[in-house]
C-alpha cells in the first residue's frame, strides 16, 4: 500500500511535469497500463487530476463565487449587458448559477419576466420586484458557488419550461461543451438545456477552450455563445454549430 501511494504521488509530479499519457506513465514507473488507469482513476476520485482521452491533467481547484466575482469585472458586466438584449418581456427565463449569470439578474429589476434560478445570491436581489416571477430550484446547496444541484432541484425543474436558459462554466470546449467540478452541476445543466427554447451560454475569454474540470454536459449546435473573446477563439465554436455574440 505504501508502495502504491509512492507511486500515485510521483504519478502527480510526473503529470505537473508534462507527462500525461497512459502508456508513457506505464513505461516510467514499470507497471502495467491497466495499473497505471487505476492509479489515474483513484487520483480522479480524490480530484487530484482530471481525466483526459488516453491520459489525465492536473485538477484546477475550484474558486469560490466570492473569488470569481472580482475577476474580469468588466467584461461579466458587457457580456451581461449584451445577454440583457436577448431578453423580451414577458419570457420565462432560467438563470443558472455563477456569477456572470448573477450580472445579467441583477439588470432584470423593473421588468416583467418569470426567472427560475438555482442562484442564491439573486434570491434578495429579485424577491421583491413586483414585475418578477420568481421560482427557486430547492436542492443542496453548494457553499463554494451559492448554488443549488441534485434531485431535488432536477425534480422540479422537470415541471417546468423555459424560452431561454443563461448559464455558464468552469469553461466551455467547442464540440464538446461545458465543464464543472461535479457531477451534480452538469446534470442539472443538461436538464436546464432540455427544459430551454434557447440556450445561452455567458462566458468571457477565460473560460473558452477551456477543460479544466472532470465533468462535461454537452451543447447541441444551435446554441449562442455571448463572450468577450476575440475572432480567433470564437471561431471553433462558429465552426461547431455555434451563433456567437462579441462584445467589445
Amino acid at each position: 500500500m505504501r508502495h502504491r501511494r509512492t507511486r500515485r504521488d510521483e504519478i502527480l509530479a510526473a503529470i505537473a511535469a508534462g507527462e500525461a499519457d497512459v502508456d508513457s506513465l506505464a513505461a516510467r514507473f514499470g507497471v502495467s497500463a491497466s495499473t497505471i488507469r487505476r492509479d489515474l482513476q483513484d487520483l480522479s476520485a480524490r480530484r487530484a487530476i482530471a481525466r483526459t482521452y488516453g491520459g489525465a491533467m492536473l485538477a484546477a481547484p475550484e474558486q469560490s463565487l466570492g473569488a470569481r466575482k472580482g475577476q474580469n469585472t468588466a467584461a461579466k458586466a458587457a457580456i451581461a449587458a449584451a445577454a440583457l438584449k436577448e431578453v423580451k418581456e414577458g419570457e420565462t427565463l432560467i438563470l443558472d448559477g455563477g456569477s456572470t449569470v448573477e450580472a445579467l439578474g441583477r439588470l432584470l429589476a423593473g421588468r416583467r419576466q418569470r426567472v427560475i434560478t438555482n442562484n442564491l445570491p439573486l434570491i434578495p436581489l429579485l424577491a421583491y420586484e413586483a414585475g418578477l416571477e420568481l421560482v427557486v430550484l430547492g436542492g443542496t446547496v453548494r457553499p463554494i458557488s451559492m448554488g443549488t444541484t441534485g434531485a431535488l432541484a432536477e425534480q422540479a425543474l422537470r415541471m417546468m419550461t423555459a424560452d431561454k436558459l443563461f448559464t455558464s462554466a468552469d469553461g466551455v470546449v467547442a464540440g464538446r461543451g461545458l465543464c464543472e467540478a461535479t457531477l451534480e452541476q452538469v446534470s442539472l445543466k443538461a436538464l436546464m438545456m432540455s427544459q430551454a427554447t434557447q440556450i445561452y451560454v455567458l462566458a468571457d475569454s477565460t473560460k473558452l477552450g477551456r477543460a479544466s474540470q472532470p465533468c462535461w454536459a454537452p451543447l447541441q449546435p444551435g446554441w449562442t455563445l455571448v463572450t468577450d473573446g476575440d475572432e480567433t477563439a470564437c471561431t471553433p465554436f462558429r465552426d461547431a454549430g455555434a451563433r456567437i455574440l462579441r462584445v467589445g
